[in-house]
């Protein structure tokens, strides 16, 4: 075990790979996920219903528009595919408009302040903010809100794009130039996002590459999602498809909050150079120090408060004296307030 570590650690890219986990399993990544996946899914049902239910209420003479949305990709869930395809399908949302519409804004709002505060809370773990300086109520609010924008746009261009690619029937130009120009537009939503949710106390060069490879992951998801609904749910039957669609849902929002995560821990580990780590220790590595040393000063609650991190003698290896990553430059420096 110990030559692993040893051949892990001498080879930039295993290293790197190898920190970026282990920073995601301590900062407690598949937790933050799930939190972001509940909340998530309370956003996602909301939004369906108040957009079926407008739907409903402004084009319910449309009969043209009417079967656009029934062939789309949101519709060919069974269970709402089914509801929407009867005699009086979308008319009948409107009997209930106004409940319809109220319940599910109301639960909209709930559910998709709580994905933006726990956006902004993972994010501010992963970069081992500590507590005493993170944004105050207000300022986490209007991040919320500027957030919530952002996911809508998100979800319409990422999903127009994806169905648009995978049914086909198009001209292959025409579906390449779809791929090329959703990663393009999910790199600057991702970018947009990272900075929205990320303290500003982090530099903007420091989001760019995991916004990279979190567009490729997300766009994945997405190309991946749609082909499933498109290809599989829609020959289900309703009950079946009715706890696929759900079942399917929850796991597509966790694995999307998953990719983001580990794509922020790789801005993190690139940009404060927190590799390589060790598999076994002690002894610990420099970044070992760095990033045991960033989790325990980011407890602080209050700025009276002072928190400090000691290491046993002879468990450090003796780099540590002349590295860079010992300690992180928001911690060295905090602001004096964070906005």
């Amino acid at each position: 075990m110990h030559r692993l570590d040893a051949a892990l650690q001498r080879h930039t890219t295993t290293s790197f790979v190898v920190g970026v986990a282990k920073k995601y399993v301590e900062d407690r990544g598949p937790s933050l996920a799930a939190l972001l996946a509940y909340y998530g899914v309370l956003s996602v049902f909301p939004l369906l219903l108040v957009f079926f239910t407008l739907l409903g209420l402004l084009f319910s003479h449309d009969l043209g528009l009417q079967q656009r949305v029934i062939h789309s990709a949101l519709s060919q869930f069974p269970v709402v595919g089914k509801q929407l395809a009867g005699h009086n399908g979308i008319s009948s949302l409107r009997e209930k408009s106004v409940i319809g519409l109220s319940t599910g804004l109301a639960a909209l709002v709930w559910g998709s302040l709580g994905v933006t505060k726990a956006g902004q809370r993972a994010m501010a773990d992963v970069w081992n903010i500590p507590q005493a300086i993170r944004p105050r109520f207000m300022r986490r609010i209007g991040r919320s809100l500027e957030f919530l924008g952002v996911l809508v746009l998100d979800v319409v261009l990422t999903t127009v794009l994806a169905s648009f690619v995978t049914f086909g029937g198009r001209a292959p130009y025409l579906q390449v130039l779809a791929v090329v120009t959703g990663l393009v537009v999910n790199v600057a939503l991702f970018l947009l996002g990272f900075r929205i949710l990320t303290p500003t106390s982090i530099p903007f060069r420091s989001l760019t590459t995991g916004a990279v490879v979190a567009a490729l992951g997300w766009s994945f998801l997405q190309y991946i999602g749609t082909w499933l609904v498109g290809h599989e749910l829609r020959h289900a039957s309703q009950l079946y498809g009715y706890f696929a669609s759900v079942l399917g849902l929850v796991s597509f929002l966790y694995l999307a909050a998953e990719v983001t995560l580990i794509c922020a821990e790789i801005n993190v580990v690139k940009a404060r150079h927190l590799y390589p780590r060790s598999l076994i220790s002690p002894p610990f590595t420099p970044a070992d120090v760095a990033v045991l040393t960033d989790i325990t000063l980011q407890s602080q609650r209050r700025r009276e408060q002072t928190v400090s991190v000691e290491f046993l003698q002879g468990h450090v290896l003796e780099s540590l004296v002349d590295s860079d990553s010992a300690t992180p430059d928001v911690l060295n420096d905090p602001p004096a307030a964070t906005e």
